[in-house]
């Protein structure tokens, strides 16, 4: 079964909305027709390919608008369509600021504006629209921190560490202070890396964090405390930033008021994509360019909020209107993906929230097959029927690469793969490890290939590195001092004296 969270556009018109003048003179927001001075171009080009609710968000003036979208509403083409608008009736491409949730969705929007200011033939618009600041937060972020990062104290030559960067260093830091060498196993880099994140761009303190995210991390807390503060100082004597500090700097940026004042002046128009999937700190960006909302467009979906373990919040989406009283609301209900059964399902899904705003989807596509909810026992009476289902499809004609399973988090589809293999159904996992690939399966399978092959280097090291006080270097070791002395079963292993930490369990390993 597959629902859309689709959405489309009632429109409500927040009180005080006023007519603005363009830089040209054309009113924004108002609508134009041949006895208005815009050319037929702009109307056929840019309005024409719209639904009603989608030209009433493209042709919006400058007061804060909310445009509540869900996949198959016609979500890019609105904010294209509305880019385009603004570069053709005035707005300089370099004061329109696009942040968006991949590098790959600003690039693909700024090309869709160039293709339509092109067609329309306005002279110089179309070398223009690759001036648009176009890119996510975080790409946004550096480009003006190499601009004015001195004014916060940063160095011109900073360097900015990646996701396995970032990882490295706060290994560097975690061996350092010798954490590595607890007697209980110290929480890894990456989980590390996680928790730290997780505070920068909430605002939680740590504790907060333990307590809701991990758990099993609480003991490690003052040991956690030191960490974060001898990681933050490493980097500032390297002069290098994490994609948090990104944020943070950008933030820092803001709280110098003059330099507040330009980057406001600087950027007239600010639109934001995937709006229920910022966190706390973009939020705040975003209300320190524009804290009334002048010139802000936010584009999300409150029902497809889905990175909140990411630190992503679907309040700020929610809450937009009560940040920005001049709020205008338009929602995009004409769904152009989905049959209406399909929507309908959707519809009932989505009325169940709490907090919401009110839509209901709708497509020309009246035709369709009903979804079908099947109620499993467990996750392997799932994984069964879904092979079955898999295998029954296939039988019909239909190819295996023409059939998906979609799966909320990477994890659940585990039984599924694991039946998959036991079946001997070739399978693509998008996102993930595949099953056979997991630490804990390799972890498994290692120990199966030593029992039937004393002599595998490979799974000898990898299963003694499970035990306390061995890494790969004394596990290479001990495996050639094996090697050399011609034992190949587990005769000499169990004669093999192992690292003191592994004194004890190593007759049970054995």
């Amino acid at each position: 079964m597959l629902i859309y969270n689709h959405f489309t556009f009632s429109i409500r018109a927040a009180a005080g909305n006023r007519v603005q003048p363009s830089v040209t003179g054309w009113p924004i927001g108002s609508s134009f027709s041949r006895r208005n001075v815009m050319p037929t171009s702009v109307q056929d080009v840019i309005l024409k390919p719209l639904n009603p609710q989608q030209r009433e968000a493209v042709q919006h003036g400058r007061e804060p608008l909310l445009i509540i979208a869900g996949a198959g509403t016609g979500k890019t083409a609105t904010i294209v369509h509305r880019v385009a608008w603004l570069v053709a009736h005035g707005a300089a491409p370099q004061s329109i600021m696009l942040l968006t949730f991949t590098r790959r969705a600003a690039e693909e929007m700024v090309r869709r504006v160039d293709a339509i200011l092109t067609r329309l033939g306005f002279a110089g618009k179309t070398t223009q629209a690759g001036h648009i600041w176009g890119g996510t937060f975080h790409a946004i972020a550096l480009r003006l921190l190499r601009q004015y990062g001195q004014r916060i104290g940063l160095v011109p030559n900073f360097t900015v560490l990646d996701r396995s960067d970032a990882e490295d260093l706060m290994n560097v830091v975690r061996a350092e202070l010798r954490f590595e060498r607890t007697d209980k196993r110290f929480p890894k880099k990456g989980t590390c890396l996680d928790i730290y994140s997780r505070m920068v761009n909430t605002g939680e303190s740590l504790a907060s964090v333990l307590e809701k995210l991990f758990p099993w991390c609480r003991g490690w807390q003052d040991e956690l405390e030191g960490l974060f503060t001898a990681y933050r100082k490493r980097k500032i004597d390297s002069a290098t930033l994490d994609y948090d500090d990104l944020l943070l700097h950008w933030l820092k940026l803001l709280e110098q008021q003059d330099l507040c004042q330009t980057l406001s002046k600087r950027f007239s128009y600010i639109l934001v994509d995937e709006y229920q999937d910022t966190n706390p700190i973009q939020s705040q960006i975003l209300y320190g360019l524009s804290p009334h909302g002048d010139g802000v467009t936010v584009v999300g979906d409150d029902a497809q909020a889905i990175y909140s373990f990411r630190g992503a919040t679907v309040k700020n989406i929610l809450d937009f209107p009560k940040r920005y009283s001049k709020t205008r609301i338009v929602t995009l209900e004409q769904n152009y993906r989905s049959t209406m059964p399909i929507l309908k399902a959707a519809n009932a899904v989505m009325e169940l929230a709490r907090d919401r705003y009110t839509k209901n989807l709708w497509s020309e596509q009246q035709a369709g097959s009903l979804p079908r909810l099947v109620v499993c026992q467990d996750e392997y009476e799932q994984a069964e029927f879904l092979t079955r289902q898999i295998l029954s499809h296939h039988e019909g004609g239909i190819e295996l690469r023409r059939q998906a399973v979609l799966f909320r988090a990477s994890h659940h589809s585990l039984s599924l793969e694991a039946e998959l293999t036991r079946r001997g159904i070739p399978y693509h996992k998008y996102g993930g490890l595949k099953f056979l690939e997991a630490a804990h399966i390799k972890d498994v399978l290692a120990f199966l290939r030593l029992a039937e092959n004393p002599r595998d280097l490979v799974a000898g090291i990898r299963v003694l590195c499970l035990l306390p006080g061995i890494g790969p270097v004394k596990a290479q070791r001990l495996l050639d001092r094996l090697i050399a002395f011609g034992h190949h079963d587990f005769a000499a292993w169990k004669a093999m004296t192992p690292a003191r930490d592994a004194a004890n369990i190593w007759p049970a390993f054995v």
